[in-house]
């Protein structure tokens, strides 16, 4: 039988911080806890990022990035 034993590392905080984010995680371990904020804060700069993509560019240029797009995965190959 193989144990595989974890490893743990202490992150320091302020205490009404740590007060703060106890209180929101309710009956989640830490790391459970900090991996989802941490992919809740992913989705929303990747979307904030694509919202303002959209903002910047015409309708024209999104259906050319589109269509180019679709172009080079249609003609990409491995060798």
């Amino acid at each position: 039988m193989v144990i595989k034993l974890r490893k743990y590392a202490t992150i320091s905080v302020l205490r009404e911080v740590k007060e703060i984010l106890e209180k929101d995680k309710k009956e989640k371990d830490w790391s459970e806890y900090l991996l989802e904020l941490y992919r809740y804060a992913s989705i929303y700069k990747k979307r904030k990022a694509f919202e303002e993509l959209r903002r910047l560019l015409s309708p024209e240029d999104l259906e050319a990035i589109k269509r180019t797009s679709k172009e080079f995965r249609e003609r990409f190959r491995l060798r």
